[in-house]
């Protein structure tokens, strides 16, 4: 596959994204934040983790508004599989392309820790094909909130990606990800967890074929 990586200032996972990505087969392209691109060039787009503007005013607000989000944008109407990890899945959120927010930790602290994944709805663009996964986070502002009818809408529309087994930041029905057409966000980290010396090999499953 050809995949687009979205680069911002302050963004820290890029190149973790970029050797995953390599490392499985794929091709990779730079997506530079002040530019805009034909999202039809590439079968998969993927903004990374990272703190990007240094997470000032609000967790992806920022980013969420530079010229290459209209090319985002523009890739979620073509059906384009767009996904958002940690900072990503922040900035999806912030431009309306997925539902909710991503709110500062419950107990007000950055967590960095392995945690258990229950994979709740199959995702056909970005998938593991298996029920319990394990990968890292690394976030202070991790815990979505949706109100309680966006979580109706969630829950009938199979909206829900993956929940945590072990709540660890206070999110609104332990909710991890969630997907919505073929947008799809995650707090977890899969390009964390691709050798056994990381701790896992659970991401590696999540660039596969469609």
């Amino acid at each position: 596959m050809k995949i687009g990586i979205l680069r911002f200032l302050g963004t820290n996972c890029d190149y973790d994204i970029w050797e995953y990505a390599k490392a499985l087969g794929h091709d990779c392209e730079w997506l530079w934040y002040k530019d805009q691109f034909n999202p039809t060039a590439y079968d998969r787009i993927i903004i990374p983790g990272g703190f990007s503007y240094g997470d000032y005013l609000r967790s992806g607000a920022l980013a969420s508004r530079t010229p290459v989000m209209a090319s985002v944008k523009q890739a979620a109407q073509n059906n384009i599989p767009i996904l958002g990890i940690c900072n990503g899945f922040q900035i999806l959120c912030e431009i309306g392309l997925l539902p909710g927010a991503l709110l500062a930790n419950n107990n007000r602290r950055f967590i960095d820790k392995w945690v258990d994944l229950e994979v709740v709805s199959e995702n056909n663009y970005w998938s593991w094909g298996q029920q319990n996964i394990r990968l890292p986070i690394a976030h202070g502002e991790g815990r979505y909130f949706i109100d309680e009818q966006g979580l109706k809408n969630l829950e009938d529309q199979g909206g829900i990606w993956m929940r945590y087994n072990d709540n660890p930041n206070g999110s609104v029905a332990d909710i991890a990800g969630v997907t919505q057409g073929t947008v799809a966000g995650l707090m977890p980290h899969p390009e964390s967890a691709i050798y056994e010396w990381m701790g896992g090999t659970d991401g590696l499953k999540l660039l596969r074929e469609s």
